[in-house]
């Protein structure tokens, strides 16, 4: 397959590229902080959070190596290959957003949160291939850390919402109701629903996306002449294929993500209850510490992501990935020993040291190493190593949590940082041999 050629990007350029992640990230802010305190107040139970969260996993499962794969070989002249993808989402998550705090029982939220996966992955996955069509291999570093700084940003202002309009609005802890969600929460939902198409629509309209090659063209004709029952079918068989023909990177990768990502669900669903226990909170302060706690980590993502591209190039991906998951397992391992709210607040820096590490390093590898023309399948498949440990801890946790942690929120979090050091263990192994660089290059 002949390379096309691509122009070095300004630094603005690559800002209004990812622009749209800011949209998509207050979105998964609000998924990551948000949602499981909205669970409890419906009535859930500690112990149902990891299920009623399986919502993600398994959209992400299927959406975004499915999408990935389509938008590989799309084209128009008008809307592009990725970027239809991306803002159908974004309108989709806009509309869940918005109906979202307006549940009026939880069975209605987890069904909301069904659809809102499948918008967010929508627009996840072809997001992360179109920095890779876009920018030249010496610029995708910068590029994937850019969008690790829209990352934070987006969480941050997710977060930082929330522990605002709780303190500017909320009540005391008689004025929480089982089976009612305080309106307070309201206003963060309506904000992101307004962020989630607007972001979107501003990378849409500022950056255009670089043409396929005429041997490209050529393949996206062909697959368009085909009957649609073989149309329907071919993601499924480029996925397969993709899976079959994965360079061994991405298998050790896997198994890096299948402890670090164990850890981050459980991390999202148990921050709120353990701080009702270490500290005695209510669900609403409960929630607006951990929302603090989710601020935290995500300013820190926002200010060393890009310190992360030079230290990358000089000390290499591998050693400052395991540096990054160490640093972010001895943060879960003391948040359970720290009561005050502030000083709770300092482990967060080194979680999102790692953060910020977990959201660029890993795809600026892969991206180095996957061929130009199966980079969204390869996305969609580098997502599937994301959802699949999210889909184990989804099923299996609940009941580790509930007869071999005690049913303790302090235990589960201990649980989390032991994890994230086995992760920076694996990452030890992540090598990139000759023989996958070279295959890039044919």
């Amino acid at each position: 397959m002949a390379l096309i050629k691509k122009p070095n990007l300004g630094f603005w350029q690559i800002f209004n590229m990812n622009v749209g992640f800011l949209g998509i990230q207050f979105s998964f802010g609000l998924q990551q902080t948000a949602i499981n305190p909205v669970f409890l107040f419906l009535g859930a139970p500690e112990d149902m959070l990891p299920i009623l969260n399986i919502a993600g996993p398994v959209t992400g499962l299927v959406v975004q190596p499915i999408i990935g794969a389509i938008s590989d070989k799309t084209w128009s002249l008008r809307w592009g290959r990725r970027k239809p993808f991306f803002l159908i989402g974004a309108i989709i998550g806009s509309i869940c957003l918005f109906a979202f705090p307006l549940s009026p029982a939880l069975w209605f939220a987890v069904g909301l949160l069904w659809i809102l996966d499948v918008g967010n992955n929508m627009a996840m996955e072809p997001y992360r291939a179109f920095v890779g069509d876009k920018l030249p291999e010496k610029q995708l570093s910068l590029g994937y850390q850019m969008q690790s700084l829209f990352v934070g940003a987006g969480i941050v202002l997710a977060n930082a919402s929330i522990f605002l309009f709780q303190d500017w609005f909320g009540g005391d802890a008689a004025s929480e109701v089982v089976g009612s969600i305080p309106k307070w929460l309201y206003y963060s939902f309506f904000i992101g629903s307004v962020l989630s198409v607007g972001t979107i629509l501003w990378s849409v309209l500022k950056t255009p996306e670089i043409p396929p090659s005429e041997e490209e063209l050529a393949d996206i004709k062909a697959h368009k002449g085909l009957p649609f029952a073989e149309r329907f079918k071919m993601p499924f068989v480029e996925i397969s294929k993709a899976v079959k023909e994965m360079p061994p990177f991405m298998w050790k990768l896997s198994v890096v993500y299948l402890f670090q990502w164990y850890a981050l669900f459980v991390y999202w669903q148990f921050i709120t209850p353990l701080f009702r226990t270490t500290m005695g909170y209510d669900l609403s302060e409960a929630a607006a510490q951990a929302a603090k706690m989710s601020t935290t980590y995500n300013i820190a993502t926002i200010v060393v992501a890009l310190m992360l591209v030079p230290l990358t190039l000089k000390y290499g991906g591998k050693k400052i990935y395991a540096a990054s998951l160490l640093g972010t397992g001895l943060a879960l391992l003391s948040i359970p020993y720290i009561s005050d709210p502030i000083y709770v607040l300092i482990p967060m820096v080194l979680f999102g040291i790692g953060w910020a590490a977990m959201m660029g390093i890993p795809y600026t590898m892969v991206s180095k190493i996957v061929p130009q023309e199966r980079r969204g399948v390869y996305m969609g498949i580098l997502n599937m190593m994301i959802v699949i440990p999210m889909g184990i801890e989804t099923l299996t946790f609940g009941p580790i949590f509930k007869n071999i942690l005690g049913a303790n929120a302090v235990n589960a979090m201990l649980f989390a940082g032991v994890f994230f050091i086995i992760a920076a263990a694996f990452t030890l192994r992540l090598n990139v041999s000759k023989e996958e660089i070279g295959k890039k290059a044919q």
